[in-house]
C-alpha cells in the first residue's frame, strides 16, 4: 500500500496509557499512518484542521474540550470517521447520535478493537451512515446493560499511571470537582464529581451515605446508632463515617431488615 493510500489516524486521549494502548493495537497494521497524538480536544481541533485525518480514535472525557465538543467544531461534511473510547457506557447513545463508526468501552481487547477499526474503514470507504447506525444500535443493545459499571479506575499519581480496582476502594470522599478514593492503606485523587461517579458505580456495592461520602458496603464492619437518627459506619480498617438520615434508605435496600 502506498503512503498516499494509507488511512491517516489521529489518537486523542488525555491519558498517556490510553494513547499507548491504541498505538499497541495498531502496530501490526500496514494500511495506516499515525499522523499525531493529542492530549485534549483543543489540540485535536487544530491537528484535524491541519492534518485532515481519515480516522480519529477519540476519548470522550478530556479537560478543556471533551470529545463531543471537539466534534461540534468540525465541518460535518468533512468529519473523519470517529471511534469513541471511554470507560463509561453512558455515552453510547450520544456516540450513536453523532454517527460514530463505533464505541470502544474500556477495557477492550484486540479482537474488539479490530472490529471497531473495520467498521471505521467501512464508513470511510462508503460513508454508509445508515449501516453504521444499524451496527451502533446493535452494539448498544448488546452492551449497554444495567449490570455494566466501573470495575477499575485509571489513577495518575506522582508521575505514575496505574489501574485501581473498584473493589479495592473502601470509601470515596468529595473534594469539589474531584474525589478522594480511600483504600485499606492508601488514598488517591480521581478527577470526577461525586454526583457523576455515583451513577457509574455498582449500587449493589457502592452507596451514598452522605452528601460528600460514598461507601463500599463490602468494607463495612458494623453500624452504630448515634444521635438524631444518625449512625456511625465503622469500616473494616477502623475508619468511622456518618450515615445521615437522608441516605439511610440507600443502605436499607441492600441489607435484610431495616435501620
Amino acid at each position: 500500500m502506498t503512503q498516499e493510500s494509507k488511512i491517516k489516524v489521529l489518537i486523542v486521549d488525555d491519558e498517556h496509557l490510553g494513547r499507548k494502548m491504541v498505538r499497541q493495537m495498531l502496530k501490526e497494521r500496514s494500511d495506516i499512518e499515525i499522523i499525531g497524538e493529542c492530549e485534549n480536544g483543543l489540540e485535536a481541533i487544530g491537528e484535524t484542521l491541519s492534518q485532515k485525518p481519515d480516522l480519529v480514535f477519540l476519548d470522550v472525557q478530556m479537560p478543556k474540550v471533551d470529545g463531543f465538543e471537539y466534534l461540534k467544531q468540525l465541518d460535518s461534511e468533512k468529519q473523519p470517521a470517529i471511534v469513541f473510547i471511554t470507560a463509561y457506557n453512558e455515552y453510547a447513545i450520544q456516540a450513536f447520535e453523532v454517527n460514530a463508526a463505533d464505541y470502544l468501552l474500556k477495557p477492550y481487547n484486540q479482537e474488539r478493537f479490530d472490529q471497531a477499526f473495520e467498521r471505521a474503514v467501512q464508513q470511510i470507504e462508503n460513508r454508509n451512515t445508515e449501516k453504521i447506525n444499524e451496527q451502533l444500535r446493535e452494539f448498544i443493545s448488546e452492551n449497554q446493560t444495567p449490570e455494566q459499571f466501573i470495575e477499575r479506575f485509571i489513577i495518575k499519581d506522582s508521575g505514575r499511571v496505574f489501574f485501581l480496582k473498584a473493589d479495592e476502594v473502601f470509601w470515596i470522599e468529595a473534594q469539589g470537582n474531584y474525589v478522594l478514593m480511600h483504600t485499606h492503606k492508601t488514598k488517591h485523587i480521581f478527577r470526577e464529581a461525586i454526583s457523576n461517579l455515583e451513577t457509574s458505580l455498582n449500587p449493589q456495592t457502592f452507596q451514598r451515605i452522605g452528601r460528600s461520602t460514598i461507601v463500599n458496603l463490602d468494607a463495612v464492619q458494623e453500624l452504630q446508632p448515634w444521635f438524631r437518627g444518625n449512625y456511625k459506619v465503622i469500616l473494616k480498617d477502623g475508619t468511622e463515617l456518618k450515615l445521615s438520615p437522608h441516605y439511610r434508605a440507600n443502605v436499607n435496600k441492600y441489607f435484610a431488615g431495616s435501620l
